[in-house]
């Protein structure tokens, strides 16, 4: 599978003529009983069509117009799927040109059953980033010496699984959660429950990938929770909050951005 990039002139010059990107947008209606949100439907089947190689990079999408006939939704559903597809870096707009492919997730991506769900995975992340980067700096400042030890904990238990090659949502998840426990707020713990299952079906994608990836992917995941550790444990509230957001930020970066994968 190619993934030169067309510049969007070349790509915009040979839309007169039908295009396999054109062809596999549409490839089955939106499910309007599903539980799931019509734009998160309409993000993952084309998030689903990059993943898998039928749109590649430079690639023009179909206009806004032919998204709604083909799927059957309303203009407003398609701008906003359309929206988080470029807000997450998947795709660019060119004023006159059209939307075009601009990156491309891993491709064993697709190998994992939960990849539909991924626009909702990504909009919790952004809760994740503000939310979890203030915990991180409260618990620096706040923690007690028991709390830093069930940080300390939690992130030991997670190196022993990455380097094993089998580390779980679960672990992962528990060491963002001493962290949020450690701010003296239930509150922030309870926002963590709350988005429980976008979280951990992030976690599984992000984990599954690390797995299956290189060595050096799972030593920047251990590096990115050991400077968070340290920050709390030297009580550098700011520096907790940032190494956090970092942390967050890359493994967005990780799952949408195959160049960030390896």
């Amino acid at each position: 599978m190619s993934t030169k990039r067309k510049s969007p002139q070349t790509a915009a010059g040979a839309a007169t003529k039908p295009t396999q990107a054109d062809a596999v947008v549409g490839v089955a209606a939106l499910d309007r009983g599903h539980r799931v949100r019509l734009a998160d439907q309409l993000y993952g089947r084309i998030f689903e069509q990059i993943v898998e190689g039928h749109l590649n990079v430079g690639d023009k999408l179909p206009s806004e117009h032919e998204i709604c006939d083909r799927f059957s939704v309303s203009r407003p559903v398609v701008r906003e799927a359309l929206l988080r597809l470029r807000a997450d870096g998947l795709i660019t707009a060119h004023q006159g040109l059209g939307t075009f492919v601009s990156h491309q997730p891993a491709p064993r991506l697709k190998t994992f059953s939960d990849v539909g769900n991924v626009s909702a995975y990504l909009r919790a992340q952004e809760i994740r980033v503000a939310l979890e980067g203030d915990a991180a700096r409260l618990a620096a400042l706040r923690r007690t010496d028991d709390e830093l030890h069930h940080i300390a904990e939690a992130h030991e238990a997670f190196l022993e699984e990455l380097e094993h090659g089998h580390v779980s949502a679960s672990t992962d998840l528990a060491f963002h959660a001493s962290i949020a426990q450690a701010t003296g707020n239930d509150y922030y713990l309870g926002v963590l429950v709350s988005i429980h299952e976008s979280i951990s079906g992030f976690m599984r994608l992000t984990l599954n990938l690390t797995r299956t990836g290189s060595r050096q992917r799972a030593q920047r995941v251990a590096d990115e929770h050991s400077a968070i550790l340290a920050a709390i444990r030297e009580q550098d509230g700011e520096r907790a909050r940032i190494a956090m957001q970092f942390h967050l930020g890359q493994a967005r970066h990780r799952l949408v951005d195959r160049e960030r994968d390896q």
